[in-house]
């Protein structure tokens, strides 16, 4: 202490000096000009410096690192660790992250594993405990997690609170298991954060009043409205299949915008690298009239108070030197990421060189052998069949009820023409047997089939096809690798990528990694005929039964508005 007072006070040289740049202040939104002094990785002093190293800031903007107030990493498909490398490029130098797809595959193993190798990166890597595993009582994945789990790690710095709490309808119901939960995270004063998609005005309030105040699963400024209106902090979310920013912009006011910040929620690494994570929201924010400092607020120091996190998010004296400059303000132009006062990313180049960690994990694709007669879909003469609409660059799903094309057997056959393909989610932790068939409908294929072990939050096998014999090989061909995602057509793999972590994460460096997930989206093109969402992730969502409003289980159809299942087929109305 003695040491940073000599330094600020001007008595002593500084480790670095940024000069005569801009300084974007999020306390008075304002630019201000001058020196920022560095001392041991924290910020000492704004003004006018000497320093043992100085760097001439001139005509650049220097602003807080950003923070991604809401992801799981998992969605990236590589370690933390190798996560951190990406995110650093982008100026994203703090990460609030919810490791619950790994947990519903190991439970305490992997909440373990990720929070050790999240100290392998040079970023800060935070965590919110899962909060629903299973996501809820209607579904069994790999793990459980109870209250009595989740408690010891509340004495482990890395970790902020409990994650979303998606089982909206438990808290509602005050059962126990969700209480206990939230009780032990308020208890430890932690934050609760919430998943209230679909909540009722009434509902909010008792949601709300439980101790949850944040969420990001707003799609609509009616929806962010009654968050505000009650006190909620609203992320607003940018990632692969959920992309809700420009609806939500233009509730932002210089009068609310304190209670906005940023998330991904789910993100695969192939667009962090091409367009970023929250610098890609700070720059969308920005073309949409927001002011560029309050965009960066929102990126960076509205999440750091929300979360309780003191010392960043801001450029100020006791703030860790977490910043980026900027060639350019209205266009967010990233020309160097420091974190902690080191130079770690250049022209988005990260710019440290760490080794990947080596893990073995066991095997995750464990299922029972599969024929034809196991993807039959009965449709009785007569009966329409519900099904699944897909709403392009959303997790919600549309319900549709329609007439469908059944054989002679009155067995369900896929129709191009209509767009109603099949899918299918196959029990794969305990080769249980168990499979949930349904129909889906707007999701584009022509041809082929696809199938991946993401498959949100129970990571089940999810396999969609134009017909059953293409289903079967796709579902071969991703056992045969041991998880991950496959594409292929006409008895071909067209492009696998092997997750050998969970069917989750690669162990790869992330270079090598993108280069397989690239390859999957490209064999996907070939499937399609208009490329305008991103299939893997939007086909991993459609299992995830806590997002309205049709969502498909290894136990059937899910009906997230009755929260309850429902049968595919629907009988003629009775005259």
């Amino acid at each position: 202490m003695k040491q940073k007072i000599e330094v600020a006070m001007g008595r002593r040289l500084a480790d670095l000096v940024i000069k005569n740049s801009q300084i974007v202040n999020v306390f008075t939104q304002t630019l201000t000009q001058g020196d920022v002094a560095i001392f041991n990785g924290e910020i000492v002093g704004i003004g006018s410096y000497e320093g043992v190293e100085e760097l001439d800031g001139t005509g650049k903007y220097l602003a807080p690192g950003l923070i991604d107030a809401h992801m799981h990493i998992e969605s990236s498909l590589v370690l933390p660790s190798e996560f951190g490398k990406v995110s650093l490029a982008h100026g994203v130098t703090a990460l609030i992250t919810d490791p619950h797809e790994i947990a519903n595959v190991y439970g305490v193993d992997g909440l373990k594993f990720m929070l050790e190798d999240s100290q392998k990166s040079k970023a800060d890597i935070y965590t919110m405990l899962p909060s629903c595993v299973p996501a809820t009582q209607f579904e069994q994945g790999g793990a459980v997690l109870h209250a009595a789990d989740l408690k010891p790690f509340y004495d482990n710095k890395q970790v902020l609170g409990l994650a979303e709490m998606m089982n909206y309808p438990a808290v509602l119901a005050g059962a126990d298991e969700e209480v206990e939960k939230m009780h032990d995270a308020l208890s430890a004063n932690k934050k609760v954060d919430g998943h209230g998609a679909g909540l009722t005005a009434q509902e909010l309030n008792a949601y709300i009043g439980a101790g949850i105040k944040t969420d990001h699963e707003c799609t609509t400024i009616e929806e962010a409205a009654a968050r505000l209106e009650r006190g909620m902090s609203v992320l607003i979310r940018e990632g692969s299949a959920a992309k809700n920013a420009l609806a939500l912009f233009p509730i932002v006011q210089e009068k609310n915008m304190r209670h906005f910040m940023f998330c991904t929620d789910d993100k695969h690494l192939d667009e962090v690298y091409e367009e970023g994570s929250i610098d890609h929201i700070v720059r969308m924010a920005i073309q949409a009239g927001i002011p560029p400092v309050m965009a960066i607020t929102m990126g960076s120091y509205n999440a750091a108070t929300c979360y309780g996190l003191e010392t960043i998010g801001a450029i100020a004296p006791g703030y860790q030197a977490d910043f980026v400059l900027l060639n350019d303000l209205a266009s967010f132009d990233i020309a160097q990421v420091y974190k902690n006062g080191e130079l770690v990313a250049e022209a988005g180049v990260y710019l440290p060189t760490e080794e990947t960690p080596s893990y073995a994990f066991p095997p995750s694709v464990n299922i029972q052998p599969l024929t034809k007669n196991d993807l039959a879909l009965t449709i009785p003469s007569g009966y329409q069949g519900r099904m699944i609409g897909v709403l392009p660059n959303s997790i919600v799903t549309e319900p549709i009820v329609e007439a469908v094309e059944t054989d002679a057997q009155h067995l369900f056959v896929p129709s191009l023409e209509k767009e109603q393909l099949k899918i299918a989610v196959i029990e794969r932790h305990f080769a249980s047997g168990k499979i949930g068939l349904g129909i889906v409908k707007g999701l584009g294929l022509k041809r082929g089939a696809i199938a991946t072990t993401i498959a949100h939050d129970s990571h089940h096998l999810i396999v969609c096809g134009t017909s059953d014999e293409e289903m079967l090989f796709a579902v071969s061909a991703l056992e045969e690798i041991g998880g991950g995602m496959v594409v292929v057509c006409e008895g071909k793999v067209l492009a696998s990528c092997h997750l050998e972590i969970a069917g989750l994460l690669s162990a790869k460096p992330w270079q090598a990694a993108m280069k397989d997930i690239l390859g999957i989206n490209e064999a996907v093109k070939q499937l399609k005929e208009v490329d305008d969402f991103h299939m893997m992730l939007t086909v991993s969502f459609l299992a995830l039964p806590v997002i309205p409003t049709y969502k498909m289980t290894i136990n059937g159809l899910f009906d997230v508005r009755s929260f309850n299942y429902v049968e595919v087929a629907v009988p003629p109305k009775s005259e």
